[in-house]
C-alpha cells in the first residue's frame, strides 16, 4: 500500500515553482533584515519569476489539470498529455488562450452581429 491515498498534485511544475519561490523569499528576507533595497528588489523579481516558470511548465505538460487525476497519473514524473488542448476550468490555460473551442469563440460574435440591422438610405432620410 502506498503512503499517499490521494492525488496531492505533486508535479514537476509545482515543485520547481516552490523551489524558486523559496529562494526568492529567502533573498527578500535577507534584504529586509539588511535594509538593502537591491536585495529586496531581486527577491521580488525571483519570487515573481517562480509564478511564470510554474505556468510555463504547466503549459508544457509538467503540471496537473484541476481536480482529481486517475491513479495511474499520480506520479510526479508523469507528463500531462492533455495540456496542449488546455484544461477545462483551468485559469492558467485560459490565460494562455487554451481550452476554448472554436464554436464558443465564434458564438458571441455571431449573436452580436445577428441583432444589428443594416441601415438603408431610405430609413436615414
Amino acid at each position: 500500500m502506498s503512503a499517499h491515498q490521494y492525488d496531492e498534485g505533486h508535479t514537476v511544475a509545482g515543485w520547481t515553482g516552490v523551489g524558486i519561490a523559496t529562494v526568492g523569499t529567502s533573498v527578500l528576507g535577507v534584504g529586509v533584515c539588511l535594509g538593502s533595497g537591491v536585495l529586496i528588489a531581486v527577491g521580488l523579481v525571483i519570487t515573481a519569476a517562480s509564478a511564470f516558470v510554474t505556468w510555463a511548465l504547466h503549459l508544457a505538460g509538467w503540471g496537473k489539470p484541476p481536480g482529481r487525476r486517475p491513479r495511474g497519473e499520480w506520479g510526479m514524473r508523469v507528463r500531462d498529455t492533455s495540456a496542449r488542448e488546455g484544461h477545462a476550468g483551468c485559469v492558467g490555460c485560459r490565460m494562455a488562450g487554451r481550452g476554448r473551442t472554436r464554436a464558443t469563440a465564434v458564438e458571441p460574435r455571431a449573436a452580436a452581429t445577428a441583432t444589428v440591422e443594416p441601415v438603408s438610405a431610405k430609413s436615414v432620410g
